[in-house]
């Protein structure tokens, strides 16, 4: 059984344990099902504890939503590339390595760089999102990758939003991974901050090659932050939980 089916079935386990609500009248039941809840979710965190995500500034919440959302799609059929889900968590400072590229059947990290959100998203940290034209603001939520394509800044990725009233409009927007000058360590330290797009997760010109074409053509790909009105509203998140 490849790892990835391993790690579906385990999700879906926690989720049904997690939402079973345990008698306190009966001790040895909390305790079997608690004994359960943690192999489970010792079976799903192998990847990050094995791939030592936390000390690499992503937080174990961050990934266990993306998780479940990467298996959502996964089990709907959207994905081509089911082995393969990349995080950019905006939570972190633009001059933190904030995206996260990795191979869930083979436990690799692909990819750890800087990746931008959009001007109008915030400075060092992004706290605004939006998924309307012309906001130049980046957007929450789930996407599949797209095809790729020669544009104004090269090799580029489109990027399909899954997420109505998140991000479905990124498409119309021209919101696609490219390559960006001023995404690159030496701005971040000149500046305090990485250069912003117009809403793209523009990544450094160096590695924009490589990442694309792993990713492209049906992965997942996770933006999150810390929003309320994302979590509380999240269709992904919302079906995960409940």
């Amino acid at each position: 059984m490849k790892r990835n089916t391993i790690l579906t079935l385990a999700l879906l386990g926690l989720i049904a344990i997690s939402s079973f609500t345990i008698s306190t009248k009966n001790n040895s039941t909390k305790t079997v099902l608690g004994q359960a809840a943690t192999k489970i979710s010792a079976a799903i965190s192998d990847v990050y504890d094995s791939l030592h995500l936390e000390t690499l500034g992503l937080n174990r919440q961050v990934f266990d939503y993306a998780l479940l959302g990467h298996n959502e799609l996964l089990e709907a059929g959207k994905l081509k590339k089911g082995n393969l889900l990349s995080i950019v968590d905006f939570s972190l400072p633009s001059t933190a390595k904030r995206l996260f590229v990795v191979d869930l059947e083979n436990y690799k990290l692909l990819f750890n760089t800087y990746v931008s959100h959009g001007r109008n998203s915030g400075l060092q940290t992004a706290s605004s999102f939006s998924n309307e034209p012309e906001s130049f603001k980046s957007s929450l939520g789930f996407y599949s990758t797209a095809s790729t394509y020669s544009g104004k800044h090269g090799y580029s990725l489109q990027l399909e939003g899954l997420e109505k009233g998140f991000n479905d409009k990124a498409m119309s927007r021209g919101i696609v991974m490219h390559a960006a000058d001023y995404v690159c360590e030496s701005v971040a330290k000149a500046q305090g901050r990485l250069g912003r797009s117009l809403g793209c997760p523009a990544v450094p010109p160096e590695l924009h090659t490589a990442i694309i074409a792993a990713i492209a053509n049906g992965s997942c790909l996770f933006m999150y932050a810390n929003d309320n009105n994302y979590l509380q509203h999240s269709a992904f998140l919302h079906t995960a939980k409940s």
